[in-house]
């Protein structure tokens, strides 16, 4: 059986046919969290703590670590900061060794800068994850030198210098090339770990099919296990969460070992919180003065004011257990107890109030 493994200073995750789903925690990418970007620009890491944390508590086994930030007021007083293999390097040791204070989850250095890329190598303990080496030929040849020299598993990205094609044929043999040129390096199979690349079901109804196909030959044909960014299938549709539910048991079925992702269930801000508090009591719904903001999200379905993990880590599970990677249901009986014991404690909270009234 085809396992990678990925190793921080005590802990370490196996991605295998065999083995539970790898959730890859993506949280800890500035690309698109301006809130984030901001901070690490102003030298505030508490967030990434946070993050690291919230997302090991929810169930990620390895956690990525994105470098990709702008730092746009540093770049007007300084023109270096526009160019981001001078901006990375430094950034991405300093979020290695933030991440690295607070958990001993495996990591996976993640960045298109060949320098931060071996920054975070450099910086991150035991044998992480790289992310990433595409079949593009200069991204080849400065990649896979490292991957050797640092002996190191590595994602392998399904495009080349033609770039994406939406041919599933042409994706695999990018994928094919990739294995065989790594194999000229002497980095086996069993460390690259395939990104067949996941398109929009919204904008290709056949996505989905494809990615199915593609896995099960990335399996049968190459041998080797496969990742992808699992919220792409969903881009751009609503109730993400339930196309994202389904779709991740159905990659699984097809041989699919990991996923970079959210395990989080974000936790409801005051905005929506009031916004709902304000719904409610334009229905003429008293809430009771005492009952707190979680009670409350409780009783309406809003979620939790708690990051938690959320309902793609509830179908992962499920999808683990269904397929003799949980022995005994241990992991699935595990989470439902301990979101069974919470909402029962709100539960109570509730009855005791209605009591009262």
């Amino acid at each position: 059986m085809t396992r990678t493994i990925v190793e921080s200073q005590s802990k370490t995750a196996i991605i295998g046919f065999d083995q539970p789903f790898c959730v890859i925690g993506e949280r800890i990418n500035p690309t698109g969290r301006k809130v984030l970007n901001a901070e690490l620009e102003a030298g505030d890491f508490s967030r990434v703590q946070s993050d690291a944390l919230a997302q090991v508590a929810a169930g990620a086994t390895v956690l990525d670590i994105n470098s990709g930030a702008v730092f746009s007021n540093k770049m007007a007083e300084d023109p270096r900061y526009a160019d981001n293999n001078f901006v990375e390097p430094d950034l991405m040791r300093q979020l290695v060794e933030t991440v690295q204070a607070v958990t001993d989850c495996p990591l996976c250095i993640d960045s298109s800068v060949p320098g931060a890329l071996e920054a975070g190598l450099k910086a991150a303990n035991g044998r992480p994850l790289l992310n990433s080496v595409t079949g593009e030929e200069e991204r080849l040849e400065m990649v896979l030198p490292m991957v050797k020299k640092y002996n190191v598993p590595v994602v392998a990205i399904s495009n080349d210098d033609t770039g994406i094609s939406e041919d599933p044929d042409v994706r695999f043999a990018v994928a094919k090339k990739i294995v065989e040129r790594a194999a000229d390096f002497g980095i086996p199979a069993h460390d690259i770990v395939v990104d067949p690349l996941v398109m929009p079901v919204g904008a290709m109804g056949t996505a989905g099919l494809q990615v199915f196909a593609l896995v099960r030959r990335l399996r049968e044909e190459l041998g080797v296990n496969t990742t992808c960014g699992a919220s792409n299938i969903s881009f751009g549709l609503p109730n993400r969460h339930g196309i994202n539910n389904a779709f991740l048991p159905m990659a699984m079925g097809a041989g699919m070992t990991s996923a970079i992702m959210n395990p989080v269930a974000l936790p409801v801000g005051p905005t929506k919180l009031a916004e709902k508090k304000a719904e409610v009591e334009a229905k003429g719904i008293v809430i009771p003065a005492d009952m707190d903001d979680e009670t409350f999200c409780q009783l309406f379905g809003l979620g939790s004011t708690l990051p938690k993990a959320g309902k793609e880590m509830e179908a992962i599970r499920a999808a683990n257990f269904l397929t003799n990677n949980d022995d005994g249901g241990a992991e699935w009986i595990k989470f439902n107890s301990v979101n069974a014991g919470a909402a029962g404690a709100a539960g109570g909270r509730r009855g005791g109030r209605r009591r009262r009234g």
